[in-house]
């Protein structure tokens, strides 16, 4: 099949965006990556805004269509070209992976973004301890949940898919906090199946190429 490339716009550390991003790159689709800076403001520039009158990240145009919302396009691409699979062949399992996708979306992230206000984007005298310790106790429990949820591997098995597409980018942002803010030592709270699956999926050349630009280095 021959199409045209892609164009994809996202942020430096999207979680939604690098969902969108791992996607792309299973996928080994033609694509042209336009980053955007939320610092300057440009998801709420004119130019984007013609893409995505919401003005968030991720967004595609494809063959004179545009897109947006992550998992809209998650599914596109899995439509529009369906080899290799995002999604298992099984029913069930895809039943499962994709409940994976929205138990990431509605408890793991969302209590995580409760850390990451809390320790990234806070002065130390700033943090709510308070707010902190409950977000953390939640995360605890969310993670040691997942952890159980591990099938080998990967969320699916041998082998990486969607699901691992979208609970990873979360993930990350442990290893983020540890590196920009190790005294809180957010890092010690993953269990040891979720550690080593970090490392696993932070190996891959997929994620690599996806990697964050501003956490490089």
């Amino acid at each position: 099949m021959t199409t045209e490339p892609i164009v994809f716009y996202t942020g430096s550390g999207s979680p939604y965006g690098w969902r969108a991003w791992l996607a792309l790159e299973h996928k080994g689709v033609p694509y042209t990556l336009n980053m955007l800076s939320f610092s300057a403001g440009e998801t709420h520039a004119a130019p984007f805004l013609a893409v995505n009158p919401r003005g968030k990240v991720p967004a595609i145009v494809h063959e004179g269509t545009a897109l947006w919302e992550s998992n809209a396009i998650v599914e596109y691409l899995e439509d529009r070209f369906p080899e290799p699979r995002l999604w298992p062949a099984d029913v069930k399992d895809r039943a499962r992976a994709r409940r994976l996708v929205a138990e990431n979306d509605a408890y793991l992230y969302p209590v995580l973004r409760r850390v990451i206000a809390e320790t990234l984007y806070k002065a130390p005298d700033a943090v709510d301890q308070d707010a902190l310790a409950k977000a953390r106790e939640e995360l605890r429990g969310e993670l040691e949940r997942f952890a159980g949820e591990l099938r080998g591997p990967f969320f699916g098995g041998d082998a990486p898919d969607g699901a691992d597409f979208t609970i990873f980018p979360s993930l990350a942002f442990i290893d983020r906090i540890e590196a920009r803010k190790p005294a809180f030592g957010v890092a010690a709270d993953l269990p040891a199946a979720l550690r080593a699956y970090l490392d696993r999926m932070t190996a891959l050349p997929i994620v690599q190429t996806s990697w964050p630009p501003h956490w490089r280095g």
